[in-house]
């Protein structure tokens, strides 16, 4: 995937398919969008999607400034979708003053060289957002391409969309949270040592620190899957502070991998979060720490109906959740 970033100065080599937007989650309304960009490639266009860096709301001050999808998780979602080019267009006070219909026809058109273009209905563009898809649909019938507004897809009755996805997440609702965005949801970092009090107490733990821009669900032990160098492993995560162990109120995410014999240290890792298993809390020892976790584990190896003398040969488990 081609990824145009920092600049204005651009031209795409070849007609593209194009979508406008910020794909907060790539969840299945985006993918839905997504999809027809890649049946054009049929048609011998290549798949284009025009995004904004930063964000409108985090260049106005809008908002918390979190984000469902960092973006380096879009980047990597957007590729095993099968898009051929991302451009990450700086936004900055020009971007936000551009008429509409200069923003069709000169950055769609001229420089994305677009042949087609397809948008959800609550499409906005250019000056205030005054552009929407009336205005993009009358100009692809004077310029001669094709504008297509892809309705939103619905599941359980509601429309998926980011802010829905952020209120189940702010709930704890991994399971929602996985429906709405075909995926679960996930903390990718490096592994970072920690103060390895796990070892001390028998359960070893990988440390993640998530990008501040990144929103997380309510602090507290999950059931996680982690994907690293093509496996996928069980395990727990805690979301929080750790407030039993230290004092530093740094948000970390850190997985005690069920049965696991290894060294991660350093290594890129995705973590899946399946399943709010309970808050985070203070104990009042380390041992009534271990206990808890101890529990958490003998729940986990149900739930994954979990293996542990074959886990490293081949890590084998089943979701009961």
């Amino acid at each position: 995937m081609q990824i145009i970033s920092g600049t204005k100065d651009f031209q795409l080599g070849s007609p593209a398919a194009v979508a406008i937007g910020k794909f907060d989650g790539v969840h299945l309304g985006h993918q839905k969008l997504l999809h027809e960009l890649i049946r054009r490639k049929e048609q011998g266009l290549s798949a284009a999607i025009l995004t904004f860096h930063p964000g409108p709301e985090i260049f106005f001050g809008i908002g918390d400034g979190k984000v469902l999808t960092t973006e380096e998780e879009k980047r990597r979602v957007f590729r095993e979708l099968g898009i051929d080019v991302l451009i990450e267009y700086p936004f900055d006070r020009d971007t936000a003053d551009t008429p509409p219909e200069d923003f069709v026809r000169r950055i769609l058109r001229e420089q994305m060289r677009a042949e087609y273009v397809a948008a959800g209905p609550d499409l906005s563009y250019g000056r205030r957002g005054k552009g929407d898809f009336a205005l993009l649909h009358a100009i692809s019938r004077e310029d001669g391409f094709e504008a297509e507004c892809i309705e939103k897809l619905r599941i359980e009755g509601k429309a998926v969309s980011s802010t829905r996805i952020r209120g189940l997440l702010r709930e704890g609702d991994m399971e929602g949270v996985t429906r709405c965005m075909g995926r679960p949801y996930s903390i990718m970092g490096r592994i970072r040592h920690g103060r390895e009090i796990g070892h001390r107490i028998g359960i070893p733990t990988i440390n993640q620190i998530p990008g501040e821009e990144k929103l997380l669900p309510p602090r507290g032990v999950y059931y996680a899957l982690v994907n690293v160098d093509g496996r996928s492993y069980p395990g727990m995560t805690n979301v929080g502070v750790k407030p039993t162990v230290s004092g530093s109120g740094v948000t970390t995410a850190e997985t005690h991998l069920l049965d696991f014999d290894g060294d991660l240290y350093g290594r890129d890792v995705e973590t899946q979060l399946l399943h709010f298993r309970r808050p985070e809390q203070r104990f009042g020892s380390l041992e009534e720490l271990q206990a808890a976790i101890q529990e958490d584990i003998r729940v986990g190896r149900q739930l994954f109906d979990w293996q542990p003398q074959t886990a490293q040969k081949n890590p084998e488990y089943r979701i009961k959740f």
